[in-house]
């Protein structure tokens, strides 16, 4: 089991030097689905089989536990058992039911903490990005194409269009290139907010004055949606973020576009002055 694990991490570093497919996924939940989002990227590989190790060293201890229950409650009974036994200690045993959960923590705590540090920071990443959360809409700031940055504002009901989905759209979706290291750096600024996209496996607190850091990786085309998973405030749930993944070429012509759409931040700042209305928010949602 160890081994399997040991592997995950690799074989999800190994999948990140493929070649990209350009089937557009949507990473979003689905109705009576069970298990894991389908993954889009290294990261959420890696999620996904530490994931399936602990399941089955559940299920085996489950088991084990089920069927030592059932044999202790037959063996054990009254009518087999008329004189019961004066035994309080056995040597062997205690020694066994406390090195055998230690070997079984072990097993899950090593990939445990590989997955961790492999989340914690971006090695050689092709690009920066920071991201702010506010109540209640993200900042995406580009600092190696320009430092522009834009506002990601929730879409309401009477905007969305067909197609799309209710309390997961915004105006702006994050684009970012398709087998990229991209690292993420994110703040806050007013209260703690989390940048959480499952199918990249990706989250991250947002800290008002602290700056903390990972990384993100899409392998394949799509669009990939997240939420504010932390209680920020009355419109927390109302907090969604779009990660849409592209090829290289289309990512460079939007960077081109957004450089100048959003260089000056003029747009941006129009747009928070017109939507930054908590009273609207809180009315599309009764």
């Amino acid at each position: 089991m160890l081994a399997m694990a040991g592997s995950g991490i690799a074989q999800a570093q190994g999948q990140a030097q493929a070649p990209a497919a350009q089937e557009p996924m949507v990473g979003a939940p689905v109705p009576w689905a069970m298990g894991l989002q389908q993954s889009g990227g290294p990261i959420k590989d890696a999620i996904s089989s530490f994931n399936e190790l602990v399941f089955w060293l559940m299920v085996a201890i489950t088991i084990f536990v089920a069927i030592l229950l059932v044999w202790c409650v037959w063996r054990y009974s009254a009518g087999r058992n008329p004189k019961p036994s004066q035994n309080s200690h056995n040597t062997p045993l205690e020694i066994a039911w406390t090195i055998i959960p230690v070997l079984i923590l072990l097993v899950i705590a090593i990939p445990s903490f590989r997955l961790i540090y492999y989340q914690d920071r971006a090695r050689d990443a092709d690009l920066t990005i920071t991201v702010t959360g506010h109540q209640w809409y993200w900042n995406y700031r580009f600092p190696d194409h320009g430092n522009f940055a834009f506002d990601s504002r929730p879409l309401y009901d009477e905007d969305i269009k067909p197609g799309q989905m209710r309390n997961l759209e915004v105006d702006e979706p994050l684009v970012v290139p398709v087998g990229r290291a991209i690292r993420v750096m994110t703040n806050g600024a007013d209260v703690i907010h989390s940048f959480f996209v499952p199918s990249l496996g990706v989250q991250r607190y947002t800290i008002p004055g602290r700056t903390l850091e990972t990384w993100m990786q899409a392998d394949r085309v799509g669009t990939f949606y997240g939420q504010c998973n932390q209680i920020c405030g009355t419109n927390h749930w109302f907090m969604p973020i779009v990660v849409k993944a592209v090829p290289q070429a289309e990512f460079d012509a939007w960077v081109a576009s957004a450089r100048t759409r959003f260089a000056s931040g003029g747009e941006a700042l129009a747009l928070a002055a017109a939507q930054n209305n908590p009273i609207r928010i809180v009315a599309a949602r009764q």
